[in-house]
């Protein structure tokens, strides 16, 4: 018991700016082992270092991988990706603060709900974040979800949020390419059933896809409330700090900026190359001391 305690207090580790801790006392690993490990790190973080000043990570489309960038816009390679990102987060921000001061309003009022429409990662990302994050103080529109194809489960969406309530319901879709055909199956539902209750589907509709897609073309020619830049460099399993899992962030009132940075804090740690300066200082759970002998530690 006293060797399990005084190894936890070697292998315990937190990491204050994410509020994140790590206990490795459990892992078969030694000094040795960790050295023996070093030139795959090196390897990793120079490859890391690469691909986050824009090399091209995928050679068969000619694209890079720059979701790091969405949480940190001074690290894009390129001037114009820094603005493009910071621009487009200011204009969630204000988008999101118009919604809920009443300044962009549906055909009845204020909106009190969202429909977020999306397959994959454009449905997948937001929902973890509203379900992580979600609290009995959140204030912001309650979300409802088209998530897949099943013509069932786009009816009881629909019931829950009530005809008598898509007047207050605002509706965002989310495609890159503009031509994933179940999202686009899902937006014909969702606009079917508006104008079927006698309401302007376009009055209470949302974009994020990328620049002249199937989807930016025909939310422009409809007169839809606002389109969102979707980026090739941006995969949808990696796309939840964009304006995909943002902007759904900020209608329901969580704090994006706060989101972001603690994604850049924890960034920030795992690209420091030197990990013995990432795993100082050490400390322990609150109530527990070094001190402690074998028989009065918790473990």
């Amino acid at each position: 018991m006293q060797n399990n305690w005084k190894k936890f207090v070697k292998s315990y580790y937190t990491f204050p700016p994410t509020g994140f801790s790590l206990d490795l006392s459990h892992l078969s690993m030694d000094a040795a082992w960790i050295e023996a490990f070093n030139p795959r790190w090196e390897q990793a973080w120079k490859a890391m270092k690469e691909l986050e000043s824009g090399s091209i990570a995928n050679p068969d489309e000619n694209r890079q991988v720059g979701h790091y960038w969405l949480r940190s816009p001074a690290l894009a390679p390129e001037k114009s990706l820094t603005l493009e990102i910071s621009s487009t987060l200011d204009s969630i921000r204000t988008f999101a603060a118009d919604i809920h001061n009443g300044t962009i309003i549906g055909a009845d009022g204020p909106f009190r709900n969202l429909l977020l429409i999306g397959i994959g990662g454009s449905a997948l990302g937001p929902q973890l974040v509203d379900r992580a994050l979600k609290s009995p103080d959140t204030s912001g529109l309650e979300t409802f979800y088209f998530d897949n194809t099943d013509p069932d489960g786009m009816d009881l969406v629909l019931s829950a949020i009530g005809a008598s309530n898509f007047g207050k319901t605002l509706v965002v879709v989310i495609s890159k390419s503009g031509g994933t055909k179940e999202t686009r199956n899902g937006m014909l539902e969702a606009q079917s059933a508006w104008e079927k209750a006698g309401y302007a589907f376009q009055q209470h509709a949302v974009a994020i896809t990328s620049d002249s897609s199937q989807l930016h073309n025909y939310a422009t020619k409809n007169g839809w409330i606002k389109t969102f830049p979707m980026w090739d460099w941006v995969g949808g399993r990696t796309s939840v700090m964009s304006a995909v899992g943002l902007l759904p962030a900020a209608l329901a009132g969580y704090d994006i900026p706060e989101f972001l940075k603690g994604a850049s804090d924890a960034d920030q740690l795992t690209r420091c190359s030197e990990w013995q300066k990432i795993l100082q200082p050490k400390s322990l759970p609150h109530g527990i001391s070094p001190g402690m002998d074998g028989e009065r530690n918790p473990w």
